[in-house]
């Protein structure tokens, strides 16, 4: 009885699935990086200092990056919203790498680094580094209520602006925002 019960109801299922609208890729509904991004008053001075770690197995701290500006994204390959930002965020980072900014995808993937690379060859993310928030140590300490969460902390080493959901980061007009705001 309860097996054919799990048929019905997988076959129902696939019947509304294939009867579905088609929906628009997650990256063409970006919403631009201005609507969503809120100023930090006052500005958070230091920003917190949780432990991160890199591809190696290396151990770092933000404040290891005081002196220039930060983009911090908290994200995961498993995350919609995420998945659908991380290509604007590699153009972000190229552009802003010769303004001494740094974009930090950490990610709170389970699989680790191994997850990310492979993620990040299957979507040809080649400019951003494999960064991992494995504790969630850093997005408790942001109070981050959910991924993608984004801070943006300034070259005097200040929280600056943070958001909450995704963002389409790559436009120049976003770019100009980030450079404005980590100026410091």
């Amino acid at each position: 009885m309860m097996i054919r019960r799990r048929i019905l109801l997988a076959t129902a299922g696939g019947t509304l699935a294939a009867t579905a609208l088609p929906r628009k890729p997650l990256a063409e509904t970006l919403a631009p990086l201005s609507e969503g991004l809120e100023p930090v008053s006052p500005p958070q001075d230091p920003p917190p200092d949780a432990v991160f770690v890199a591809q190696d197995g290396s151990t770092h701290h933000l404040s290891e990056f005081k002196g220039r500006g930060m983009v911090v994204n908290m994200w995961a390959t498993w995350c919609a919203p995420c998945v659908a930002e991380m290509p604007s965020l590699q153009v972000l980072s190229k552009e802003l790498a010769p303004h001494d900014i740094a974009v930090l995808p950490l990610s709170s993937d389970r699989g680790g680094a191994d997850a990310v690379r492979a993620w990040y060859h299957a979507h040809d993310i080649t400019a951003l580094p494999v960064l991992l928030d494995p504790k969630g140590a850093l997005s408790r300490a942001f109070n981050a209520r959910g991924i993608p969460t984004t801070v943006i902390i300034d070259k005097a080493g200040k929280v600056v602006a943070r958001l909450e959901g995704a963002a389409d980061w790559g436009t120049p007009e976003a770019q100009a925002l980030i450079q404005k705001l980590t100026a410091g």
